[in-house]
């Protein structure tokens, strides 16, 4: 539906156009700074309710079963709280004139495609203009290993990896639950990534208490990073520098090699386009990761490579915006 009343009762947008409009708004501007510079960001406000509940529930003392079982009362408690607020930001939106303006500022500001493209050259030019130590501090930003021991090559691959992986958490996966679930679909499943964040690990403090919120973000992120894969090898058509076959032949073959059962898939189709070996060893701060070696190119990425990273990961963005377009069109062309 998409109507604009001129009697002030009927002015409602589709939520496929609201993500359209949000999506080109996230593209064009970025991050939101108007309005959460006085009202906290959704996902601030998240991170603040998981805090306090690590706090509070994850303690040292207690035994591993009951850090389990309270970890998955946290993601419970969290997801619905999530699913209630976007339920009600639906309702404003379908009740209320002008409602869908609070739907679509908020959509806006839970995409990260801008972002993660500024985050990402931010690393490329701290590398090209500062050196190592500007190139690791930039990248420090967007990864959690250790990169206090990483070399040019090692920072230039971090942030290829990182834009690879973080388009299928931070711009096909958001959408994709909206496309399912409207507002609610997406609140939620930022809610899970946030938690995967920032409790989702296997160090000793986390194991137990974050295990829920990193299977159900390995769950939520299933078909999303297998797609975020696909439009990689499809922006790879487009892309002069890119090997689309090489793309899907590396996705294919080589996704399952990756720790995790999701990442493997945006990071094999980055790595076989750009003729990289990515993944492998890295370390963390608590840890020691010996993973295999995605691709079968060269591992000595340069501040080049991540430029050409860029190139395809913007294609690849257009290739998720035109979808939600085609549906768009198909949707209001059945109304």
């Amino acid at each position: 539906m998409l109507s604009f009343g001129l009697d002030g009762k009927d002015w409602v947008l589709d939520p496929l156009v609201i993500l359209l409009i949000a999506m080109v708004l996230d593209a064009a501007v970025g991050e939101v700074g108007g309005p959460f510079r006085r009202v906290p960001h959704p996902v601030r406000v998240i991170g603040n309710l998981i805090g306090f509940f690590d706090a509070r529930l994850n303690r040292e003392t207690r035994s591993q079963a009951d850090r389990k079982a309270r970890g998955v009362l946290v993601v419970v408690f969290v997801c619905g709280l999530s699913a209630i607020v976007g339920w009600g930001v639906s309702w404003i939106t379908r009740n209320h004139d002008f409602g869908w303006i609070v739907e679509l500022t908020l959509t806006f500001a839970l995409l990260a495609q801008r972002s993660l493209y500024n985050h990402v050259r931010a690393v490329a030019r701290a590398l090209n203009g500062g050196g190592i130590e500007a190139g690791r501090e930039a990248v420090s930003h967007i990864v959690g290993r250790d990169v206090r021991q990483l070399d040019g090559h090692g920072v230039a691959r971090a942030a290829i990896e990182s834009c690879a992986e973080n388009f299928s958490d931070g711009v096909v996966a958001p959408v994709f639950w909206y496309l399912l679930f409207g507002f609610p679909g997406l609140l939620v499943y930022k809610a899970v990534n946030t938690m995967d964040s920032m409790i989702g690990y296997t160090t000793p403090r986390y194991r137990a208490f974050g295990m829920a919120a990193a299977r159900l973000d390995d769950a939520l992120n299933f078909i999303p990073a297998r797609l975020a894969g696909l439009f990689l090898v499809s922006a790879a058509i487009s892309v002069p520098t890119a090997n689309p076959g090489g793309a899907l032949r590396v996705m294919t073959r080589d996704a399952g090699k990756h720790g995790s059962p999701n990442a493997g898939w945006p990071e094999g189709a980055m790595a076989g386009a750009l003729g990289l070996a990515l993944a492998g060893p890295r370390r963390y701060a608590e840890t020691a990761v010996e993973g295999s070696w995605i691709g079968d190119g060269r591992a000595r990425a340069t501040e080049t490579d991540i430029d050409r990273a860029l190139r395809l990961y913007v294609v690849a963005c257009a290739v998720n915006g035109l979808m939600v377009a085609a549906l768009a069109l198909i949707r209001l062309g059945l109304t």
